[in-house]
């Protein structure tokens, strides 16, 4: 068991399948249960893991695909990480995304999304498939105390 504000280290695999983007965000909210994140925090952090999934399950895999997604949780001073990763290939937008209107209905706003829910999303992609690392803060123990 987790002391309060730490996750050591956690991972899962799930099929690239728009079906298990509940099971995920459930899975993840989990996971950061022991930390000291406000409900808001949270949201935020689980919205943003969303996108990032939701993003390698529609552009990763081409038609008839299969393909898998995986999640890495893991805490390190002050500081909450995860990453998502797919072995698909990197697909960028089409050249006429930029021209969709955010009010669309499965508008490219994804990315500009997990920047506002999180501290830090770095991206990298190439012939092995993508990565998304996310990172947040982690507020101190208020007591100032070692759990």
């Amino acid at each position: 068991m987790e002391a309060p504000g730490h996750v050591e280290f956690v991972h899962r695999s799930w099929p690239a399948d728009p079906v298990q983007l509940s099971t995920i965000r459930h899975q993840l909210a989990d996971w950061l249960a022991p930390l000291r994140l406000t409900e808001v925090e949270t949201a935020d952090v689980v919205l943003a893991v969303d996108e990032a999934v939701s993003n390698a399950v529609e552009h990763a895999y081409g038609p008839g695909e299969s393909g898998r997604v995986e999640l890495t949780l893991w805490t390190e001073p002050d500081t909450l990480c995860i990453e998502v990763v797919d072995h698909g290939r990197w697909r960028p937008p089409p050249q006429d995304a930029q021209h969709v209107p955010e009010t669309a209905p499965h508008a490219s706003r994804g990315i500009g999304l997990m920047n506002t829910m999180v501290e830090s999303v770095l991206i990298h992609f190439d012939d092995r498939g993508s990565r998304v690392l996310l990172r947040q803060h982690i507020p101190a123990d208020p007591a100032g105390e070692m759990p």
